[in-house]
């Protein structure tokens, strides 16, 4: 195939815009190809024929001049001497702005590592929201570039190849350019998945021999149908591409026999109206396949994509998929957005205008916004991806409002696409007048209605749970401002305290003042820091007093002493273990029911186990039974050995009450007597003390572990309440090994 000369392409732009400016395309043809001289593609075609294929993709798309100058010219300013100046001389500054944006996007690697792929994403859209222009040109370039794709090293390929299929292919359906997204997708799986790409290319054409005809029966039989009820109509029947039947198999796990629809029928009528009535014949003469009826032309999709779906059993009993719709929506359907870029006097585009906007246009917009909220990039990313590759489901609000989401979004993403703040507060949901948990699936036509509570925080659990980019991104938010809140709490507690021992007095003020020296921009982040440990309490002293005498800190060996008498200091990092005379009544009489004979039976090591707790034991044959609570993560271990798990229960005698054993960890602020208050508290309540570690991770912080033997598990829970209670201590927690 020779390159496109010059009058081959004035005269494909004259076919549908007769008043073009011939001249202008004259001019861009002769500057480029100057400006590319002699460079070679890597196919060894001069590299000038590159931009002439992509401008004659943009002549199909019917786009007015100044886009197809802008394709011509688009590699001038990267590749060649060429410069914005001159570009704007010779063609005025709305071309050159194209060629800018187009420039700009050349120099994005989208798939590299996710933070820089998010970052240039987020570039390349800011690039083409001002003009919608510019992306037409992009796609263009990226199909021409992909139908060449194996003149290139096999290395790039496959970069190349994911790009496509990742951001340019969802963002061509996202703008209702179908046939262009399919024409990308199917390019890029070849590369991406070569083996796949046959195969399913192979079944096909052993599927078209033998049902080839079909095709050519049931159109002829539509037709016909149609026009006895007086409908005029345009038929056309179509085999599915590779790319979206190996999708359908990967989402619903199925075998390509199992396939049913891989031929597709349009058809094609005048007036919107007709589409119900063409709808009706076929649903009367061929039985149609339930849940498998969608209408668009009253919910369009979010790219303004309007047509019928239906699927019905066809004559050969196959099933036959049909999408109806007027000549306008197909347009619509084929080109999107493209179909909206209008004209004003035939010489110059006039970008949508704000009333004429399309959704797709408005997703553009809606979606460049949340970019200046300016998450990181790669929750930016994470949210495109998702918006951009879903079907929907359309749910209203209480008032009639119309919220489009995701397929498999739930009430909480409902309640963030509602605003932030709804979701933020969102505490139950009535779906159809009924209350329903929040992770219920939505469907198609749901009424949901959210209830709010003030001062809610959203549960971090729920990031993992939301499918919306918002819901996430929103969620990620507020729980870090909920945590923080907390961590900025205990630092207070800690500076109050450390300033105290000071003897010097403690405000924001103060701090505030000293906030330089702490290399933090707010009084906030200096709690927080010293609440996560991260900045030592001290460390905040000295810098609101540098008068201040250093803290004398203790050296030399860990000054221990029993429990309940006094206090230890340990130096960060230090590790500190006794272990007090053993008072568990001996092992074997331990009663348990469900165990014959005489085996020992013992705890499990690092938590035990307490009456109240359900029990398994687990034996070890010839040597013993280990009881382990049920929630034990230790017998994830055992789940391949049934054999060895005992139904075991406790068969506990009122006469003879028995200690057994348990496990608490807690983090105590360091002061003195902090030890001595955790010790006391637990001897107060009749807790038995075995063990007891400490580490302290850092200046202001003691892990400690204790191994101790209660009554039963109301035992263990009131001690664990009574040490909460302790203003000494940050967290409790009962340990199950």
């Amino acid at each position: 195939m020779g390159m496109m000369r010059q009058y081959e392409l004035v005269d494909r732009v004259k076919r549908y815009n007769p008043n073009t400016d011939e001249e202008l395309l004259n001019r861009a043809y002769v500057y480029a190809m100057r400006a590319h001289g002699t460079q070679k593609r890597a196919s060894g075609d001069p590299f000038f024929a590159h931009p002439l294929e992509v401008a004659a993709i943009l002549t199909e798309l019917k786009l007015d001049d100044a886009t197809i100058v802008a394709a011509v010219l688009h590699d001038t300013v990267e590749d060649t001497e060429a410069t914005l100046e001159e570009i704007e001389t010779l063609f005025g500054p709305d071309i050159r702005r194209l060629v800018d944006g187009l420039t700009k996007i050349k120099k994005l690697d989208l798939v590299s590592k996710k933070a820089a792929q998010g970052e240039n994403f987020r570039k390349l859209l800011l690039a083409i929201v001002d003009d919608i222009r510019v992306l037409l040109v992009k796609l263009a370039d990226r199909l021409h570039n992909m139908r060449t794709l194996h003149y290139v090293p096999p290395e790039k390929r496959l970069r190349v190849a994911e790009e496509t299929i990742e951001i340019y292919a969802p963002l061509a359906g996202r703008m209702g350019m179908q046939e262009l997204r399919e024409e990308l997708e199917e390019l890029a799986f070849r590369h991406i998945k070569p083996e796949a790409h046959a195969t399913i290319t192979k079944r096909l054409e052993e599927v078209t021999q033998r049902e080839g005809k079909v095709i050519g029966e049931i159109e002829s039989d539509l037709k016909t149908k149609l026009a006895e009820r007086g409908i005029e109509a345009q038929v056309l029947g179509r085999r599915k591409r590779p790319y979206s039947i190996w999708k359908k198999m990967e989402r619903k796990s199925v075998s390509f026999e199992q396939l049913s629809d891989i031929f597709g029928f349009r058809v094609i009528i005048d007036k919107p109206e007709d589409c119900y009535r063409v709808l009706g014949i076929v649903h009367m003469t061929w039985p149609m396949v339930p849940g498998r009826y969608k209408d668009y032309i009253s919910t369009p999709k979010q790219n303004d994509y309007r047509s019928l779906h239906t699927t019905v059993v066809g004559p050969g009993r196959q099933r036959v998929e049909l999408q109806i719709r007027t000549d306008g929506m197909d347009r619509v359907a084929e080109f999107g957005i493209a179909a909206h870029a209008r004209y004003k006097d035939g010489r110059t585009a006039g970008v949508v205008a704000a009333a004429d906007e399309s959704r797709a246009y408005q997703w553009l917009r809606r979606t460049v916004d949340l970019l200046a909220e300016g998450d990181n990039p790669e929750e930016f990313l994470e949210h495109t991806k998702l918006e951009l590759f879903h079907d929907q489901v359309f749910c209203f609000t209480p008032k009639g409002r119309l919220i489009a989401l995701p397929r498999g979004a739930t009430p909480i993403d409902f309640a963030y696409a509602v605003h932030t703040d709804v979701g933020n507060t969102a505490v139950g949901a009535k779906i159809n007048g009924r209350i329903a948990p929040l992770l219920t699936e939505l469907q198609n036509g749901d009424e949901v209605e959210i209830t709010r509570a003030e001062g809610q925080a959203p549960p971090a659990a729920w990031e993992s749970l939301v499918v919306t980019g918002k819901a996430r991104a929103a969620i990620r938010r507020a729980t870090r401002v909920a945590v923080r809140r907390q961590y900025a709490g205990l630092g207070r507690q800690i500076l109050e305290r450390a300033f105290m021992r000071a003897e010097r007095p403690f405000t924001d003020e103060k701090l505030k003042a000293a906030l330089k020296r702490l290399a933090r921009t707010a009084v906030d982040d200096v709690l927080a820091a010293v609440g996560r440990g991260e900045m030592f309490s001290g460390d905040v002293v000295r810098a609101v007093y540098p008068d201040l005498e250093p803290e004398k800190r203790a050296t030399g060996e860990a000054k221990a002493t029993p429990p309940g008498k006094g206090w230890f200091e340990l130096r960060q990092g230090e590790n500190l273990k006794f272990k007090l005379p053993n008072e568990t009544p001996g092992a074997d009489a331990i009663p348990i029911r469900g165990l014959g004979g005489d085996l020992p039976v013992r705890f499990a090591p690092g938590g035990g186990a307490v009456p109240g707790d359900r029990i398994v034991g687990i034996l070890t044959p010839g040597e013993a039974v280990t009881i382990y609570p049920i929630q034990s993560p230790s017998l994830a271990a055992f789940d391949n050995e049934p054999e060895r798990w005992l139904d075991v229960r406790w068969d506990l005698d009122d006469k003879r009450p028995q200690r057994f054993p348990a496990r608490i960890q807690l983090n105590s602020i360091n002061e003195p007597g902090s030890l001595a208050q955790i010790t006391t508290t637990i001897a107060e309540h009749d807790g038995n003390i075995d063990a007891v570690s400490m580490i302290r991770p850092t200046p202001d912080f003691t892990d400690v572990t204790i191994d101790l033997t209660v009554w039963d598990l109301k035992h263990l829970s009131a001690i664990i309440s009574e040490l909460r209670e302790k203003r000494v201590i940050s967290r409790v927690e009962r340990v199950v090994a």
